[in-house]
């Protein structure tokens, strides 16, 4: 099967990833099958070792299955050649790590602007749409700030600003809040639900249940399988 189409934006079929630890074999999935649907907000759950953050991974062409089937947007993404994959990551996908993955000696804008300046766009068109990302995620005023001069819950902002200048079909977090306090975490989480209401559609990996709660579906990852599965109506209000 070449192609999928319908609501969906992600389908994974038997999708497995075994590590080779020495003579030791580690199979972090064994044989995952969902959907996700396109503009849906979904928290993955797990203990250390379950596997959620190695299917992060793969659905963000950062790594590929072992066996398996994956398609994004109708196109099998899991046997592309490396160059694809890359094009794939810049316009397709954005990132949001626990570590915001800022360049210390760029300011916010920069930082911002990087995804635009690895796809060939004019510094004029660049920084246009850099200062409208960072005005969308609250930070207007900070645009020539340093990651070190902003706090621990704007650097996010910056990185979930950087995920989206690009206009991604789908933005990927890695426990967003993991290195933020409490009420650093619940405004990021606050931006997530206001991003997903506008359209976003967003993979979350957490292992913080006041998190997971803010998503309208919640899957539960064990022994490299999903064993819970829960759909809520709306996202929960915080």
């Amino acid at each position: 099967m070449a192609d999928r189409s319908g609501d969906s934006i992600i389908v994974v079929e038997s999708l497995t990833k075994v590590y080779a630890m020495g003579e030791t074999e580690v199979h972090a999935l064994r044989g995952v099958s969902l959907e996700i649907a396109a503009g849906s907000f979904v928290a993955i759950m797990g203990p250390s070792g379950s596997g959620k953050t190695t299917f992060l991974d793969i659905l963000g062409c950062l790594s590929r299955p072992t066996s398996g089937h994956y398609w994004l947007k109708g196109q099998k993404v899991s046997d592309l050649p490396e160059t694809r994959l890359a094009e794939l990551r810049n316009h397709e996908i954005g990132f949001v790590f626990q570590n915001f993955n800022l360049l210390s000696r760029a300011d916010a804008l920069a930082n911002v602007e990087l995804p635009l300046l690895y796809d060939g766009i004019g510094r004029r068109e660049r920084r246009r749409r850099a200062r409208e990302a960072l005005e969308a995620v609250g930070l207007g005023d900070r645009l020539d700030h340093r990651p070190n001069e902003l706090s621990g819950g704007q650097r996010q902002r910056v990185a979930i600003a950087r995920a989206l200048v690009n206009q991604p079909s789908i933005l990927f977090a890695d426990e967003p809040t993991g290195n933020l306090d409490t009420q650093s975490g619940q405004s990021i989480m606050t931006l997530f639900r206001e991003l997903h209401r506008k359209g976003n559609t967003i993979v979350m990996v957490t292992h913080e249940a006041e998190v997971a709660a803010y998503a309208e579906r919640e899957i539960s990852f064990r022994d490299g399988l999903p064993v819970k599965d829960i759909c809520r109506e709306k996202t929960t209000d915080q």
